[in-house]
């Protein structure tokens, strides 16, 4: 780790830390800021004590983090342009990543003081295409080309298709479990059940059930919401010194020729669909020998060109760690040019579905040594998470357990807010979808006091949709100001 120090100027090292510092920050009010979408309804249920909740949770969000892979992470760092990611100096990668993280920042602290739940991956989503767009802008590109347009509707899909799943789903569930179980001691609100029953804590099975579903949570948050953090360290890692981390320099001579092997079979494929792909690749150029141009862009006529610079320069290579650093980053440029080309291509109408699964899987091979985390970055983002949860969970928790609805809930409305949670966080880890756990779970609670005929309180609901609606435009501005104030003092 303190390899990445080496040689590097003083005030480059000293910004590498501050920025460092700034995504664990993050990801450390990312904990105490969403912990309550965990513990809210375990805590407000008696099924644990609070601080024992806290603790488990930090410790399963910590193992999400270490557990859930790379593919979310790299979901939020190609929001990006792939012309942004692949020709960033320090200066503007230094601006780039704290005009992101400081938005993020602020907006997560501001939302936590009131005690409104609102969703961090809207914000660092917002700050992101605030930066894209702010960037766009600085160096005269198309408004259209400053964002990675088709993963931003992908990613913006899944955040508002989510709570309104989790909505849905909870409601649902819960009278499921009240059509089934009709005179179960489950549907007795916390009050009801010391009262009637004079117990403190909730029948044992529903106890039980609140407990494992909640951990769940916490784990399948941390697996999502950790892989964000994870994905900023990158960014900022491959930002400010990028011949340490433009490609895995821990990657084995097989990975290697894996690579050098996609790049083969992409020009098979694109050869072999040459009737549909000829004029969008230039497959019949009669120049298809010359170089790439000096103020290289990823452009898919110059597919194959790059095809044979990425063939040259790994010929023969077993280990990156050979290559000089200026390789490597023409390495990583190519690898990500055609994987931006590969995507359009895979868009294209006509493309037979097997040949769309054979290039997807190509793909998959292209950026095997490209999109990677170093294990010290996923323990420091796992830990960062995993003590934020342990502080700061009160103010949010009272809103989710009590002020959401007229009334407070039942143990099935917790159950099934809480199950519903797990099941579309978890199946949006599977697909590499960044969602909010926040909006999830509490549009969950929402959609059981709706099936519950609690009715919902007006005030509260009204400022948790007003942060929903307000955070990605806020976030987008905040960052896009600081983004253009930092491009002007870096230069």
């Amino acid at each position: 780790m303190f390899d990445l120090f080496h040689g590097l100027d003083l005030w480059v090292g000293l910004s590498l830390v501050l920025a460092l510092t700034f995504v664990l920050a993050f990801e450390f009010i990312n904990g105490f800021h969403d912990t309550a979408n965990a513990v809210a309804t375990v805590i407000y249920t008696k099924a644990m004590p609070p601080h024992l909740a806290v603790v488990l949770s930090g410790i399963f969000n910590f193992l999400g983090v270490l557990l859930g892979g790379v593919g979310v992470a790299y979901a939020i760092v190609h929001l990006l342009p792939v012309e942004l990611l692949i020709n960033v100096d320090t200066g503007r990668g230094l601006a780039m990543v704290f005009a992101m993280l400081a938005a993020a920042i602020a907006w997560n602290l501001g939302t936590w003081y009131f005690g409104i739940p609102a969703s961090s991956s809207h914000t660092l989503i917002g700050s992101i295409l605030g930066v894209g767009l702010a960037n766009a802008l600085i160096t005269d590109l198309p408004l259209g080309q400053g964002v990675n347009w088709g993963k931003a509707i992908d990613i913006g899909l899944s955040l508002v298709a989510s709570p309104i799943a989790g909505f849905a789903v909870a409601g649902l569930l819960l009278l499921a479990l009240k059509r089934w179980l009709p005179l179960s001691k489950m549907h007795k609100t916390p009050e009801q059940r010391r009262a009637i029953d004079n117990k403190k804590h909730p029948p044992f099975w529903n106890r039980l059930v609140l407990v494992l579903s909640a951990m769940g949570v916490s784990f399948v948050h941390g697996s999502n919401d950790g892989q964000k953090g994870i994905g900023l360290i990158m960014l900022v890692l491959i930002g400010i010194v990028p011949a340490n981390f433009v490609l895995d320099t821990h990657s084995t001579t097989y990975q290697i020729e894996r690579t050098r092997d996609a790049a083969n079979h992409l020009m098979v494929f694109y050869q072999r669909n040459e009737a549909l792909l000829g004029d969008f690749l230039a497959l019949r150029r009669v120049d298809i020998q010359e170089d790439l141009p000096a103020n290289f862009r990823c452009d898919p006529t110059l597919t194959v060109p790059t095809i044979m610079a990425l063939q040259r320069d790994l010929h023969g290579v077993s280990n990156y760690a050979d290559l000089s650093a200026q390789k490597r980053i023409d390495v990583r440029r190519y690898l990500l040019c055609l994987d931006d080309t590969a995507k359009k291509v895979a868009r294209l109408e006509g493309l037979p579905a097997r040949e769309a699964a054979d290039l997807q899987r190509l793909r998959a091979d292209l950026t095997a040594t490209t999109e990677y985390a170093p294990f010290w970055v996923i323990v420091a983002v796992a830990l960062a998470l995993g003590a934020g949860t342990m502080v700061g969970w009160r103010r949010v928790v009272l809103t989710v357990g009590e002020k959401i609805g007229k009334q407070g809930m039942t143990y099935a409305q917790g159950m099934s807010a809480q199950l519903t949670a797990v099941g579309a966080i978890g199946l949006a880890n599977v697909f590499s979808l960044p969602v909010s756990t926040t909006h999830v779970l509490s549009s969950g609670v929402a959609g059981t006091m709706i099936a519950n005929k609690t009715g919902l309180q007006g005030n509260t609901v009204r400022n948790i949709l007003l942060a929903w609606v307000l955070t990605l435009p806020a976030s987008m501005l905040l960052a896009a100001g600081l983004f253009w104030i930092g491009v002007q003092i870096a230069g």
